[in-house]
Parts: C-alpha cells; sequence; structure tokens
C-alpha cells in the first residue's frame, strides 16, 4: 500500500500540483489539488501514514486550495478553498491554509456524508467498546480525545462521528486532533512524545494545532467499532472528575441537537438516534485534570459487563 510518506517531498507536491492527491481517510477518498508548498509539507508531516490511491480512483470529494492571482499575491497573501469548483468559504490568510483544509474536510464530510448519522463528537475505543464525546466548542472534548489517544484509546474521529444507519455501528474517519489555545500546551507537556503540528494563531478560532493520529489507530481506519458509552464531557477549572447518568430521553435530545443531518434524515434519523442510545450507557462528565480523566475512563473500560 502506498503512503503519504512512502510517495515522498517531490512526488506529494508533483500530485498536490497536477493529477491531485487521492487521499483515503475512513471511508473517504479526497482528490486534493493545491501548489502551495505549505500545504503539501502538512500534509506530509501529518498524514505520512495515510493511503495514496492512484490517480483513476473515484473521489468523494474534490477540493482545491490555492493563492489569488495578480498582485494580491503578494499583498496580505491569502488562500482559496474550492469544493468541485465552487467556494463556499471567505479566503484566509496564507499562514491557515492547514488549519483551513482540516476545517474544509470537516464540512465535506458534515455536509455530504448522508449515508451516516454525522455527529459534532469526537470518539475512541478500546478492547471493542467505544465512547462517543458529543460536544459543543470550548468543552474541552478535543483536549480529552487527545489524552485518551495518548493513552492507547484508538482514534475514530475527533470531530465526526459516523454512525451506520443499517446497525448502528461506527465508521472510523480518523484525522489530526484539533487542539486550541490552551490546549496546545496541556497537551504538549501532557503527552511530550505526541507530535503536533506548528501553532497557527489570529484564526477565527485563536490559535490552533493539530496532533498526529497514531499509526495504529490509521491502520485500522476500516475497522467499524461497536457504541459502549455517550460522554457529555466539560471542562471544568479545578473540577474533580465526575460522571452522572443522563436519562436516555435528554441524551437523545442532545445528541440530536449535536447532529448535523439528524432532522434532514427524517424518520432514519429518529430511528438511528433510538438504537443508540439504547444500546449505551449515557452520562454527563466534568473534569479539571487529564489525570483524574483518564482513572474515570479506564474504570468505565474495567467495569464494562
Amino acid at each position: 500500500m502506498l503512503t503519504v510518506a512512502a510517495l515522498g517531498p517531490q512526488a506529494l507536491a508533483a500530485r498536490l500540483r497536477g493529477p491531485g492527491l487521492r487521499l483515503q481517510t475512513g471511508p473517504f477518498v479526497a482528490c486534493v489539488r493545491s501548489a502551495l508548498p505549505a500545504l503539501a509539507r502538512a500534509l506530509g508531516r501529518m498524514y505520512a501514514d495515510y493511503p495514496v490511491l492512484g490517480e483513476d480512483t473515484p473521489a468523494d470529494f474534490d477540493v482545491l486550495l490555492r493563492s489569488p492571482r495578480g498582485l494580491r499575491r503578494l499583498v496580505k497573501p491569502q488562500v482559496f478553498f474550492h469544493y468541485d469548483g465552487m467556494a463556499p468559504f471567505q479566503p484566509l490568510p496564507l499562514a491557515q491554509v492547514y488549519p483551513m483544509f482540516e476545517w474544509a474536510m470537516n464540512w465535506c464530510v458534515s455536509s455530504h456524508a448522508h449515508s451516516w448519522l454525522v455527529i459534532h463528537a469526537a470518539v475512541v475505543e478500546r478492547e471493542g467498546a467505544a465512547v462517543i464525546l458529543p460536544a459543543p466548542p470550548g468543552s474541552g472534548k478535543s483536549t480529552l480525545c487527545a489524552a485518551l489517544v495518548a493513552r492507547g484509546w484508538r482514534l475514530l474521529s475527533d470531530e465526526l462521528t459516523l454512525i451506520r444507519l443499517e446497525d448502528g455501528r461506527i465508521d472510523p474517519v480518523p484525522r489530526p486532533v484539533s487542539l486550541k489555545n490552551g490546549s496546545i500546551d496541556v497537551i504538549r507537556a501532557w503527552a511530550p512524545e505526541a507530535h503536533l503540528s506548528p501553532p497557527v494563531a489570529d484564526t477565527i478560532k485563536g490559535t490552533v494545532a493539530h496532533m498526529r493520529v497514531p499509526g495504529a489507530s490509521v491502520a485500522r481506519a476500516q475497522e467499524p467499532a461497536t457504541p459502549a458509552w455517550i460522554v457529555f464531557p466539560k471542562w471544568r477549572a479545578g473540577a474533580p472528575a465526575e460522571l452522572v447518568p443522563v436519562p436516555q430521553a435528554r441524551a437523545h435530545l442532545r445528541l440530536a441537537e449535536n447532529a448535523f443531518n439528524y432532522s434532514l434524515l427524517g424518520a432514519a434519523g429518529f430511528t438511528t438516534a433510538a438504537r443508540l442510545i439504547d444500546s449505551t450507557r449515557t452520562f454527563d462528565f466534568s473534569y479539571g485534570a487529564l489525570d483524574d480523566a483518564i482513572v474515570v475512563f479506564e474504570r468505565l473500560l474495567a467495569e464494562r459487563p
């Protein structure tokens, strides 16, 4: 299997400039095109273990990231994102090209992957049991996800949980974990072996960096997982780690609020969410320290029936 690392920097840049890099992440193939050297370097660092498919492979998403033409390339240079020839976003400063790529790929999946119930949630797995972590921005979801992955949990996704409509299992779509502001230094200190991208300041989300996915999680990207828990996390400074059961009806409502396509799927969305709630244990989880949080999740795993 050809990977980004095996392709090498020159061939990677050539594919991006030419026919496109067909990059596989879980069930999706993206054809990525760009002549921007910064994006080629970032993909080489952060996607080294990911499969690269042949130029004749059909792509689910056809994306282009480019700089503007004319003098605008030299004065406050920017990056534009195009999807199938359309430009769904405003341009960003060129220094933000890699975060823009990650945000754009999240948009591609959440806006088009309607063969699944798509939930705004991290999801990790260990010993065959997956925990779904739905939460709005600022809840400490990605920090907790990164910490669990650094302690041996398999990453299925940091942002998008894909629930199969037919059987309720979770299809992985592992991509780098997004960290913001203070979380960057927290994870750098707590998991010094983790590979983080260079921080990018002054984005719409503040300062952002991404944690590279462990090779073992990439290697298992075609292996679905069975959900065992839904945990709604909330970081609170100085708070003890505490799990509080959430009633099923309330958990269903909150899950729907965190889903991108619950209403669009209609009855299939309701049925899939209801089956997910029935087959899992649901909790609110507050924490103030990652060490304490890890202990709680290890206990959940040990107490699993």
